[in-house]
């Protein structure tokens, strides 16, 4: 480092002979000797030539040789802009307080070319020859590293691939009571002798502990993506595929030509998945187990406020433009949205604002935490990367990036958390504990007609993976009748297979519209099950073997560089490649080239069947939950939140529809998760007698919603609650706050949410007499039988519906009594305002208008620009679709309104109805007073 520079100021005069620094620096010759050198950084200051005199003295001096450096920051003088909003972003200021000693003074920490370099130490010339032999001396590569695998995991006395096979062949057994299919006992030796080969035995012994102790706890969990292509892991226990009845390609997951690392994703319950994480640590301690690193980048609202801020723009018009933007989308005009929010774009701070954010995109912001990769080692983790401990306790992260580890071959098990597991794992728990049935993911029966048929109504709301605005529309087209039309329902709806055509192809064929061809039998065998048509990334790779003669390591080589076909050269190879080798087998080039053609619209969207094989398992169950037990699943998705596309009122709604009784928060009978209670003598949850076993009858249940549900309210006050009520239900007010202690903000927060009625009467009484309650309360037993003296409150009017609704939704984001939009219904049939009931019965490309509170929006990477946003009147709910200028021209209502009237056409094909909007106003003055909120671009 240069003597004398500190906080970024560049030192340019020396007090011959610099005393004060000879002392450190003989200290620095004598701990390095000839490693040791003196760096010069002139950089265009006042004078560098007696800098550089300076610097020369003190190597005499000391003996540490002169070494021209740089001191880069930058590669071109014009990202010195950037550099300084950086500067400032870091240390917490604005570029003009930085200025004041945290700036560079100018632009030339930039790379230089050589002639530069030789005019600036022209007057030592020996410093450009040391920096020269310096880099020939840094000579490392990360080759040098090496990655052991943990070996403790095979038992004394046998190999870690020993061991492996024995649990292979054990778990095929069992597997396969009767026989192991002669198809399956090929797949797993050739699986195992690949492994072998490429020494991956430890990894997979590594994964199936993880599953073995989870299980072990009762935490669900499943292997998925490109593992479900082993019949290794199917006889591990670590995925659920049936090699025995799929068409599982190994080399998907692991190759010789790949060499690489193998991968699995194992998902766990999300709310138990740290079990497993500290699992890991414990088991292998902290020094050889590390979280892997992600870098996040700049998206354009952490841009705009950091940007901002640095500026010095005020807080509000930050905050206010910041929201004005969405999120992770930059197809978007930043100067028009400065307008919006009252930025003038064209202002010398507002150009600067709208360069640094342009700049700024994609830029690294900070190092995170994956998602759940996690690495174990052999030896110490340190020795191979450098490790920090988390912000939460007992985790250590790697500090490099996860992509950097797939570089270096480093082993990762991606702990996953899936909320769909929590929630099934207690729709299980309260099944069980109301009907004695006890559920598995392997004992759900098959093949139900009857959830088939909700499945084709799109009846979905809240089932895994298919209950998304285009899964919904998809749904009426295939009409899927079995588990492997649930697997084709998964995959097709993704970038991947719309990009390359092959949705509506698909279709018409299974429709009979189209007939069903294969150049030959070959190409028949793999894609037969779905219609001549590749739908999934297995499928284009066995098509580069069957078709074109490549190797299974090549073919995933092709999949690979689809994913990268922009930069040139790189795809070329490969489709020359495929065309002379089909042309060379006797298929046409037009043949050849509609298999390029999709294949190539896969890139990095296209979708393994082996993950959709895994996803579908789930998908049925938990439409089977749905189907039969719609009062424990909605209960378990609400406990489960936050998850999946919808908000609790919405979930509550559907399973009102479907003829669950919901009942209120109410703390005498309340507990922290929605419950269910008996509810006999009603006609709801009829559809929960069909069970596993007839003999076993389910009871008819109620849906009773928890303190969960209460904005504010903590876990801990609901427990307090309920430990307090065992003795016996609450009485008064003054009773509940004697036994619970909570303090006087609690109970209103309670008061607010109407949970005080069964004692206190209704909201407003409630809310009186909290108000009326001292903050403390006494609590010696001698006088629990005394009540506080005080004037009786005055008699309150109740508050009339619109009110309470309104109140309702502030505190718990929900009501049980009406909806919100059932208020203006008048006004709006004024306005010639149609229901969502309504619309079932119009015909095609009617012109209607409908409004209703927004729920969700989403933007499909795949739906250039259009914008699907769902929206709930008291009947139901209305799919709108808003084209790209029509978004852009109502951008300050369709951005930010909570609730919307839609002037647009009916679009009514195969029992999907849609809105396509022509213009849109908002009706968030009409309720002003309402607070939700909606879920966007999910």
């Amino acid at each position: 480092q240069t003597p004398g520079k500190p906080s970024g100021k560049h030192l340019t005069t020396f007090r011959h002979p610099a005393t004060s620094l000879l002392p450190m620096l003989h200290t620095y010759h004598d701990i390095f000797g000839d490693r040791g050198y003196l760096l010069a950084e002139p950089q265009a200051g006042a004078n560098d030539q007696g800098y550089l005199d300076g610097l020369q003295h003190l190597s005499r001096q000391t003996g540490l040789p002169l070494v021209a450096a740089g001191d880069v920051y930058y590669h071109a003088p014009s990202r010195m802009p950037l550099h300084d909003i950086l500067t400032a972003i870091r240390n917490g200021t604005t570029v003009t307080a930085a200025a004041e000693g945290l700036l560079l003074p100018n632009a030339q920490r930039h790379l230089k070319p050589l002639d530069a370099i030789t005019k600036i130490f022209a007057s030592v010339p020996e410093a450009i020859r040391r920096t020269v032999q310096i880099a020939d001396q840094c000579v490392f590569s990360l080759d040098e590293l090496r990655y052991e695998y943990p070996e403790e995991l095979a038992p004394d006395g046998l190999s870690p691939f020993e061991h492996l096979s024995t649990l292979t062949w054990r778990g095929a057994h069992r597997r396969y009571p009767q026989d192991i299919p002669e198809k399956v006992k090929r797949l797993l030796e050739h699986e195992l002798h690949l492994i072998e080969e490429l020494h991956y035995e430890a990894y997979f012994l590594t994964v199936w502990d993880l599953v073995r102790f989870a299980r072990s706890r009762g935490i669900l969990c499943q292997g998925r993506g490109s593992a479900a292509n082993s019949a290794v892991c199917y006889c591990l226990g670590i995925t659920s595929v049936d090699p025995d009845q799929s068409d599982v390609l190994f080399e998907r997951f692991v190759s010789r030509e790949r060499n690489e690392a193998p991968d699995i994703d194992v998902d766990f319950e999300h709310h138990r998945r740290e079990e497993v994480i500290q699992y890991i640590y414990e088991k292998y301690g902290r020094e050889r187990a590390g979280m892997t690193a992600e870098v996040i980048r700049y998206r354009p609202r952490s841009a705009v406020r950091d940007v901002g801020k640095a500026l010095g723009l005020s807080l509000d018009r930050v905050d206010a433009l910041a929201k004005n933007l969405e999120g992770y989308h930059h197809e978007f005009d930043l100067a028009e949205r400065c307008r919006q929010v009252h930025i003038d774009p064209d202002s010398a701070l507002g150009r600067r604002l709208v360069y640094l954010v342009e700049e700024l995109l994609e830029f690294p912001r900070h190092l995170s935490q994956h998602v759940g990769g996690m690495v174990m080692t052999h030896g110490p983790l340190c020795e191979l990367v450098p490790i920090e401990n988390a912000v939460m306790s007992g985790r250590t992260v790697i500090q490099w990036d996860k992509n950097d580890l797939d570089e270096l071959g480093v082993l990762k098990v991606d702990c996953l958390a899936l909320g769909m597991l929590t929630a099934i794992h207690r729709c299980f728990d309260m099944v069980h504990q109301h009907t004695g049935q006890e559920l598995t993911l392997a004992n759900i029966p098959p093949n139900d007609s009857q959830v088939y048929d909700m499945i084709c109504q799109a009846d979905t709301t809240g089932v895994f993976q298919i209950e998304s605005r285009a899964q919904m529309s998809m749904l009426p087209r295939l009409k899927p009748r079995c588990y492997y039309d649930l697997v084709i329902e998964v995959a097709i709806v993704r970038p991947g297979p719309i990009q390359g055509n092959m949705v509506h192809p698909y279709l018409r064929r299974r429709n009979g519209q189209e007939a069903v061809t294969f150049p030959n039998e070959a190409i028949r065998k793999v894609l037969r099950k779905t219609l001549g048509v590749p739908l999934f990334q297995e499928q284009a790779m066995r098509l580069a073997v069957v078709a074109a003669g490549f190797t299974p390591g090549e073919a995933d080589q092709l999949r690979r560089a689809m994913g990268a076909w922009r930069k040139p050269g790189v795809i070329d190879h490969f489709r020359q490649k495929l065309l002379d080798g089909m042309q060379q087998r006797g298929l046409s080039t037009e043949f050849a080239k509609a298999v390029f053609r999709q294949i190539r619209g896969f890139g990095e969207y296209g979708f393994p069947e082996s993950h959709a094989a895994s996803f579908a398992l789930l998908v049925y169950v938990s439409a089977w939950l749905k189907y039969h037990y719609p009062a424990a699943f909605t209960a378990a998705l609400i406990n489960s939140q936050p998850m999946g596309f919808y908000a609790p009122a919405q979930l509550l709604r559907d399973a009102q529809q479907h003829g669950v009784s919901v009942l209120p928060i109410d703390v005498n009978v309340s507990h922290w998760d929605c419950t269910l209670e008996s509810a006999d003598n009603s006609s709801t949850n009829q559809r929960a007698t069909n069970n596993i076993s007839t003999d076993n009858p389910s009871p008819s249940l109620a849906l009773r919603l928890g303190m969960r549900l209460i904005v504010g309210f903590s876990q801990f006050h609901a427990e307090t609650i309920v430990a307090a009520r065992q003795q016996a239900p609450f009485r008064t007010i003054d009773d509940f706050s004697r036994r619970t202690k909570l303090g006087q903000a609690t109970i209103m927060r309670l008061a607010r949410a109407d949970a005080l009625r069964s004692f206190s009467g209704a909201r407003r009484a409630a809310l009186w007499e909290a108000l009326a309650r001292p903050t403390k309360t006494c609590d010696q037993p001698l006088f629990d039988s005394l009540t506080v003296d005080e004037q009786l409150p005055p008699t309150l009017q109740p508050a009339g519906l619109e009110e309470d609704v309104f109140a309702d939704y502030q505190s718990t984001g929900l009501s049980l009594k009406a909806h919100p939009i059932s208020f203006y219904r008048h006004e709006l049939d004024q306005w010639h305002v149609k229901p969502a009931d309504h619309l079932p019965a119009m015909t095609n490309h009617q012109r209607v208008t409908v409004a209703g509170l927004v729920l969700l929006r989403q933007r499909p990477s795949t739906a250039k620009g259009i914008t699907f946003v769902t929206i709930e009147d008291e009947t139901g709910t209305i799919n709108v679709v808003v084209h790209q200028q029509i978004w852009q021209r109502y951008h300050h209502v369709t951005r930010r309104s909570p609730a919307w009237l839609v002037y647009g056409n009916l679009e009514h094909k195969n029992s999907v109805i849609h809105v396509v909007a022509r213009r849109i106003e908002t009706l968030a003055e009409q309720l002003r007073e309402l607070k939700t909120t909606s879920r966007d671009f999910r």
